[in-house]
């Protein structure tokens, strides 16, 4: 072999060491991609049979003249009501709701702290600073109303398990007690989707046990309301949330599913709900419910 040879041999095996790296990615990317693919379908095979036989049908909404004839008397009976969570997604949407459909006529938000809208403030509106640690000493605030709305709530990962179960459970407990001590008539609660007190999963374990918990408490009406997948586009970080959410997001596109639902339609379907007369005193509504609320409230 001439030197020439040699040379030649050398430069092929510097190119092949060059573009090794980009071989690697690009073999990356495509068991990646197939990846991807193989979990979206399966996630639209899980939606199919979930939406077919998960949940029973859901119920009929009002038809839209309907609901607007229940929202003309409902204005009538000049109700008040209290929000709690009003600066989270659904509590955000339920707000608007509440005031642009002009429901009651006085609005009170309780919360840990005093919440900011853009424009001038809705003279309905009222709102009661608290610490839930001592809500006993704030027991004022949860008096004199109708309706109470309850989408307080945050995560393990962000609160730890202590602060979530006293968050998710605690709080909620102790206001709605608050509420029923101060004459509230009825309860409207943002559960999730397969609250259960006897899961072994600690979420769906505390969602489920405050449900018992506030119903054991014997309000007039208490309405509970389990949404999957909230679809909407958080100002905080959850990834896995994220990636959730698009996927279901995608699939509602084309075909409904009992997994998501869109937070707006959540916020909808509990100011909607208020009107309904419902058949018993506790009605749990499960995510199919709520999308059908939402959708016959104008979606």
């Amino acid at each position: 072999m001439t030197n020439c040879d040699v040379v030649k041999v050398k430069l092929r095996a510097r190119d092949a060491t060059r573009k090794c790296p980009g071989d690697v990615i690009k073999r990356l990317g495509s068991v990646l991609a197939a990846a991807a693919g193989l979990f979206a379908v399966l996630a639209v095979g899980t939606a199919a049979v979930l939406t077919y036989i998960d949940e029973p049908d859901p119920v009929k909404p009002a038809s839209m003249e309907d609901m607007k004839t229940l929202e003309d008397a409902f204005r009538l009976q000049n109700r008040s009501c209290f929000v709690l969570g009003g600066s989270g997604e659904t509590g955000r949407r339920l707000l608007q709701e509440l005031l642009g459909r002009n429901l009651f006529s006085r609005v009170t938000l309780i919360g840990r702290r005093r919440l900011r809208f853009q424009g001038p403030e809705d003279a309905r509106l009222v709102q009661q600073v608290v610490d839930f640690e001592k809500l006993e000493e704030f027991s004022a605030a949860f008096q004199g109303h109708d309706v109470g709305y309850c989408c307080l709530g945050t995560t393990r990962a962000k609160a730890g398990a202590d602060g979530f179960v006293r968050v998710d459970h605690d709080y909620v407990l102790k206001s709605a007690e608050l509420a029923k001590a101060g004459g509230c008539q009825q309860f409207h609660l943002e559960s999730s989707r397969g609250a259960n007190k006897n899961s072994n999963f600690l979420y769906l374990q505390v969602k489920g046990q405050v449900e018992a918990d506030v119903e054991a408490l014997g309000f007039d009406r208490l309405a509970i309301y389990r949404p999957g997948v909230l679809l909407v586009d958080r100002q905080e970080s959850r990834p896995g949330e994220w990636l959730s959410r698009k996927l279901l997001g995608a699939l509602r596109a084309v075909a409904s599913t009992s997994m998501a639902v869109p937070v707006q339609t959540v916020g909808r379907a509990m100011a909607s709900n208020t009107l309904v007369q419902p058949e018993t005193k506790t009605e749990i509504l499960e995510n199919k419910d709520i999308s059908s609320l939402g959708r016959g409230a104008g979606e």
